[in-house]
């Protein structure tokens, strides 16, 4: 797909192109997810017949990875030589907002890498931001620990997708989903057979999704860090500091 050219363009009251038709596809899964997404919807969406479609994409799959490609086009990646774990946070920020713009994306991330230019171009700024640095002396040095990151980010994404999607379908908060739990919860924690759960429950801070993933982050930084020097501790060391972090304000 990424080699074949479009068709020649031909006079038409309604203009077409694989932009176009990527554009709608996007807009109908950010409106009601991917089950929004067929040759017929985004053909309606555009004004032409869906066979018209076909000479652009030519199938759904094909279509899924253009709809990927395009959000990994929206991605700021770091400037090159940037200090590694503020170009790592950076990239794994950019892939949380990009979720949160279109939750859809998580549900086509993991499994085999996607082959489309920008997603390549994400593949290769982020393996960049750790190939040739002294910590990481080999490729597999470096793929290990980009690997970890993302899976990282790819989990903690998925799982606050998850909740968005819990609050849309329930009509509940997560706030008021706790409290409508809380009477069988209470009497299962009066049990005392779930002293750290209680524990959680009662002492733990429960902040925001930003907040745990910045913490979350930073334990899968550090332990990089550690790992391939450790001599380092959090904020002690030149050859690996502790980058500030680069998220968003918002939550």
């Amino acid at each position: 797909m990424w080699d074949r050219p479009e068709p020649p363009s031909k006079p038409s009251p309604t203009p077409l192109n694989r932009d176009l038709i990527v554009g709608a596809a996007i807009r109908l899964a950010d409106g009601g997810g991917l089950d929004e997404v067929s040759f017929r919807k985004v053909a309606a969406a555009l004004g032409a017949g869906p066979m018209r479609l076909y000479g652009y994409v030519e199938t759904k799959d094909e279509l899924l990875d253009l709809m990927v490609d395009e959000v990994y086009g929206e991605i700021t990646l770091p400037e090159p030589g940037a200090d590694w774990r503020e170009a790592l946070t950076r990239i794994a920020h950019g892939m949380r907002a990009a979720a949160k713009r279109h939750p859809w994306f998580v549900d086509l991330l993991g499994g085999r890498p996607h082959r489309g230019p920008n997603s390549l171009t994400h593949i290769e700024a982020t393996l960049a931001t750790l190939d040739g640095r002294q910590e990481f002396p080999t490729i597999d040095d470096v793929l290990g620990a980009v690997s970890t990151v993302m899976a990282f980010v790819h989990g903690a994404v998925r799982n606050e997708v998850a909740e968005a999607r819990e609050e849309q379908a329930s009509g509940l908060t997560e706030e008021q989903w706790q409290a409508a739990s809380g009477p069988y919860m209470r009497r299962m924690l009066a049990t005392g057979r779930f002293p750290r759960l209680a524990r959680v429950m009662f002492d733990a801070e429960h902040t925001n999704a930003a907040a745990w993933f910045d913490t979350g982050l930073t334990y899968v930084l550090n332990g990089i860090a550690t790992r391939h020097n450790p001599a380092w501790t959090p904020g002690g060391s030149a050859s690996a500091p502790s980058a500030p972090s680069t998220a968003p304000a918002g939550p």
